[in-house]
């Protein structure tokens, strides 16, 4: 099995060692797996995808703007 190094800020290493029955490599394989899985997902779904980095941040833009308003429009109420 391969080795990977991980840096974690150090607050966050002193609550992991405070923990320690946690397999924190346990944990992080799982994530890392459940990540790649994902993304291989992502990707064969988009594989002939006709869509642009650009026609996704305009799109991801106007759902920001349509959820902005939603929820001042809530707000206002």
């Amino acid at each position: 099995m391969a080795n990977v190094t991980v840096n974690v800020p150090n607050d966050l290493k002193q609550d992991m060692n405070a923990l320690d029955e946690i397999n924190w490599s346990a944990v992080a394989r799982k994530a890392f797996d459940d990540k790649v899985k994902l993304m291989k997902k992502m990707n064969e779904l988009l594989k002939n995808s006709k869509l642009t980095e650009e026609d996704a941040i305009k799109l991801g833009r106007k759902v920001n703007k349509g959820m902005m308003e939603k929820h001042y429009k809530k707000m206002v109420k």
